[in-house]
C-alpha cells in the first residue's frame, strides 16, 4: 500500500468517527495535528527512556505519529510522496560531516 492508499483509509476512519465535522469535539485542524503528532512521538521515546532497546508497543506509536502525519500532509494539501522525493534529493547534495 503506498502513501495515497494508506492517507485515503486513514480519512476513511476520521470520517467514520465524525472528526471531520464542523462541530467535532476533535476538530482535525492543522495546529492541532500538529499538536498530536508531536505528542505521539514524545509517546515513542517513552519506550527508550531507560535502555537503548525499544519496549513492546513502540510499533503503535509510530503508526500513531505515522498517522498523524499523512492526515496533517493531507490537510495541508502536501504530496507527501513528493515532499520525501525532494528533501531526499536535497540532503543527498547536502555535505553532512563538515
Amino acid at each position: 500500500m503506498d502513501l495515497k492508499a494508506l492517507t485515503c483509509e486513514m480519512n476513511r476512519f476520521v470520517e467514520a468517527k465524525g472528526w471531520y465535522a464542523p462541530n467535532s469535539p476533535r476538530p482535525q485542524t492543522p495546529r492541532n495535528l500538529a499538536t498530536s503528532m508531536a505528542i505521539e512521538a514524545a509517546e515513542v521515546l517513552e519506550h527508550f527512556q531507560w535502555s537503548e532497546v525499544a519496549a513492546s508497543g513502540v510499533e503503535d506509536e509510530l503508526a500513531d505519529v505515522a498517522l498523524y502525519l499523512l492526515q496533517l500532509a493531507h490537510r495541508l494539501g502536501i504530496d507527501l510522496e513528493a515532499a520525501i522525493l525532494a528533501k531526499l534529493n536535497l540532503n543527498s547534495s547536502r555535505r553532512w560531516d563538515g
